[in-house]
């Protein structure tokens, strides 16, 4: 294991280092926060594949390919699905808005009066996703080095939190970039044609196991309808994505990055499920499905190879965690902190002082929170489940409403938020955590709630739906008017 520990060692130092250089390039709020808003296509693209395909991408992926077979890539390809839905249709103007979050966002379009609320949420969600992240350390972790959970929390954990706090944004673009080429090389040309070799081939495949195990809809088409509500949803209203759509120097990179990086999202989904059907066939008998993935690289990979594949699981943990991390710290100071305070203007444009240390301490602060609420949690999946719902629930309607219905309005936007997560919360204490049903009612009064409220209520004043469009189209911010003028 000498070789492999080598390997693992040299990519986490390497982390560490980018975040040193990045320090030195975060110099303002857009700098550590954005990146500058300089991203060309191909940092973009990775980037923003980096962020979407974490550990339960990669891990979790390959274990429902264990359990169901090809239908289990149902899950991954649903979040690819979402960023190309995103990419396509709404992050040209989302990138226009040169805006920092969703709140932000939400302010611009209703009038400054939707901010704390749907930040609660937002930050919740963030918080959570971040949590369920920095827990998957201890996986793998246990693989590589043996090490007890807690100290592998800690570990993992504190490498992501130092290098997000020393360089913000650019130390994660420059780590994500990193953790891309490694999950590419590592999973998709390493272990997926090894594990189906070593499995017989897809013949030998096909005779060793049931034929549902091929089914592409073997999953269940109620799981699948889940999956699109949540994560093709999820995509498009989320901070940590959301964020990576600020970073795009263009609105053509955006859209045209981020349909790369939905692509790519599709081919690792696929890529997943087969590597966990061929796990299938050679350890039939495995006491957990999530445990396919661990255990194929383990006995299977030749030396070397086995490191650099445990450090592509790594890089798919490190980029998801680290973008949530930012994300939860950016809403917690920006739409919740600061507003509370009242530094921030409503349409969240004003002047950008020296805010670099103020946002670095809340990605500190919150990492150490992130840490020991991972240490204590031991149900991730009941954690994200609720992250999720109250995501959908509570922000969906009102954000797209935002983007696609002039009538909407501020009160309404509001009634929709407290009601889908209200209702969401009732619904999950009735039918339970992982129950289907929450969601699905949830999102519908929450749609209900805003259509009736908005309707009922006067609409958005002609100045705010005016300066709205300003900004949809690009115009109206300063920041717009002055554009980086360097490209990365």
């Amino acid at each position: 294991m000498a070789v492999d520990y080598t390997v693992i060692v040299v990519y986490l130092v390497g982390m560490l280092a980018m975040g040193w250089w990045g320090m030195r390039r975060a110099k303002s709020k857009s700098e550590f926060l954005v990146a500058g808003r300089r991203l060309g296509p191909w940092m973009y693209s990775g980037t923003m594949a980096a962020i979407v395909l974490g550990g339960a991408s990669t891990i979790g992926g390959v274990g429902l390919g264990y359990q169901y077979g090809l239908s289990g890539a149902w899950m991954v390809f649903t979040i690819g699905l979402g960023l190309l839905a995103l990419s396509v249709f709404f992050s040209a103007r989302i990138a226009r808005l040169k805006v920092y979050t969703v709140s932000e966002m939400l302010d611009l379009r209703y009038g400054g009066r939707a901010g704390v609320i749907s930040g609660v949420v937002m930050w919740a969600y963030t918080l959570m996703l971040a949590v369920t992240s920095t827990i998957a350390y201890a996986t793998i972790f246990d693989v590589i080095f043996d090490m007890n959970r807690t100290l592998a929390i800690i570990l993992g954990g504190s490498i992501v939190v130092a290098y997000s706090t020393l360089g913000g944004m650019w130390s994660i673009t420059l780590t994500d970039m990193v953790q891309f080429v490694v999950k590419t090389v590592g999973v998709l040309l390493l272990l997926l044609p090894i594990a189906v070799v070593k499995a017989g081939g897809f013949s030998e495949m096909k005779a060793k196991l049931p034929t549902e195990y091929f089914d592409p809809l073997g999953i269940g088409g109620e799981t699948i309808f889940t999956y699109v509500l949540i994560y093709t949803f999820g995509m498009l209203i989320g901070q940590d994505i959301w964020q990576r759509v600020f970073t795009a120097r263009s609105d053509k990179v955006a859209r045209y990055g981020g349909t790369v990086a939905g692509t790519y999202c599709l081919v690792y989904a696929i890529a997943g499920a087969v590597i966990g059907t061929a796990a299938k066939v050679m350890y039939p008998k495995l006491p957990s499905a999530d445990a396919a993935f661990a255990t194929i690289v383990k006995d299977e990979l030749p030396m070397g190879v086995r490191g650099l594949v445990l450090a592509a699981a790594l890089a798919a943990v490190m980029s998801t965690s680290s973008g949530a991390l930012i994300a939860c710290a950016t809403v917690a100071n920006n739409d919740i902190w600061s507003r509370l305070r009242g530094a921030v203007s409503p349409k969240g444009d004003g002047e950008e002082h020296d805010e670099v240390k103020g946002n670095r301490l809340f990605i500190l602060i919150m990492g150490v929170a992130v840490v020991l609420i991972a240490i204590a949690l031991n149900d991730v999946v009941q954690a994200l489940t609720v992250a999720y719902n109250l995501l959908v629930a509570g922000l969906l309607v009102p954000i797209l409403g935002g983007l696609l219905w002039k009538r909407g309005t501020a009160p309404g936007a509001l009634a929709a938020v407290v009601a889908g997560g209200l209702s969401v919360i009732g619904l999950m204490w009735g039918y339970g955590i992982l129950a289907n049903e929450p969601v699905y009612y949830g999102l519908l009064i929450s749609l209900g709630v805003y259509v009736v409220v908005s309707l009922a209520t006067k609409p958005t004043d002609a100045e705010v739906l005016a300066a709205w469009r300003e900004r949809l189209a690009g115009r109206g911010s300063e920041e717009a008017e002055q554009q980086a003028p360097a490209a990365v």
